[in-house]
């Protein structure tokens, strides 16, 4: 795990566009001697989860104050990757996405590091199919095209289901599209199966149209998802890091509890929410979801796992190293 620099650090969508249209300046490289707030950047929540809980009660805005932050709403949640960019510009200081999307961007000259990590979503992601389309199984994607988002979670269960099943990937067309496109694409019978992940899936599961071939646990995923941190941000605030893991930390246990409060936060009608047999699709799904924890060892060795799987699968040319991009929050204080 990462080794802050010095003993204060020891103590560490929409697209690009969109996040950096709301940013502007911020406070975040201040520093405290100044005796400045900390503004921390962190992508809009939208319409559920505990971070939009905690934008509309201000639990959040009271958690922060205690280390003398606040936050700036900058852009909308979206793909990993765009975020990844913008913490790398200095556009955003802090991001939620996938260990497969953050593999594919460690790639590039990352500025970012990963602080706490939630066990795979084993119910909500999966591969979906049409009901009555023929295709009830792993093998009967042979010769079909399947939407993933390239080098996202996506890719990987598509590549990891077929390796789990002895499929040369080779016998499956994948068709890389953005997440924000596939769901017309898909429905429009273009493509004759998605790779997808909740965001997504509970929309289509709640039409009572389509189902999982298989779901992330019976692939065996290992996709994690993780919180990222711009690491200037992280060596420069690391008190803020620690109170935002721990707010996390906290709430995401609650929500687990009662995944209902934590849905449609802040409307329940028009495209933002959640109705029907999709919502108490999201509500089983949340139940049986991880929650936000420390990353530990155990963890690194399954994102290694994952990082060697890309290479050998050849969506990165080379194996990532992990390790080196990760803090012990637990360090931070």
């Amino acid at each position: 795990m990462r080794i802050p620099k010095s003993v204060a650090a020891l103590a560490g969508a929409a697209a690009l566009t969109a996040l950096a249209s709301g940013c502007g300046t911020s406070e975040a490289d201040a520093g405290k001697a100044a005796g400045k707030q900390v503004t921390v950047r962190i992508p809009d929540p939208g319409n559920s989860g505990v971070l939009a809980v905690g934008k509309k009660d201000g639990s959040l805005d009271k958690a922060l104050a205690k280390v003398h932050a606040k936050v700036e709403w900058t852009g909308s949640a979206g793909p990993f990757a765009p975020a990844a960019q913008a913490m790398n510009a200095n556009q955003l200081d802090i991001a939620t996405g996938s260990i497969t999307s953050g593999i594919t961007s460690l790639t590039q000259t990352p500025g970012f590091e990963f602080f706490s990590a939630t066990a795979p979503d084993g119910a909500g992601e999966g591969i979906l199919a049409k009901k009555g389309s023929g295709i009830g199984s792993i093998e009967d994607l042979v010769g079909k095209k399947v939407a993933v988002n390239q080098g996202g979670t996506g890719e990987y269960l598509l590549l990891k289901a077929l390796a789990e099943h002895d499929i040369p990937a080779s016998k499956v067309q994948r068709v890389y599209l953005k997440p924000d496109q596939t769901a017309a694409v898909f429905n429009s019978g273009k493509v004759d199966a998605w790779a997808a992940w909740a965001a997504n899936s509970v929309a289509e599961l709640g039409t009572g149209k389509a189902t999982f071939i298989a779901t992330g646990k019976q692939i065996g995923s290992d996709n994690y998802s993780l919180n990222a941190v711009r690491t200037a941000f992280a060596d420069q605030h690391p008190e803020v890091v620690r109170a935002l893991y721990d707010y996390l930390h906290t709430s995401g246990a609650k929500q687990k509890r009662d995944p209902a409060a934590y849905l449609n936060v802040n409307t329940d009608a028009g495209p933002q929410a959640l109705t029907g047999a999709a919502k108490s699709a999201q509500i089983a799904i949340t139940r049986q979801a991880g929650t936000v924890e420390p990353v530990t060892p155990a963890d690194i060795k399954r994102f290694e796992g994952v990082a060697r799987f890309y290479a050998e699968q050849k969506v990165t040319k080379t194996t990532v190293d992990v390790a080196a991009h990760v803090l012990d929050v637990e360090k931070l204080s």
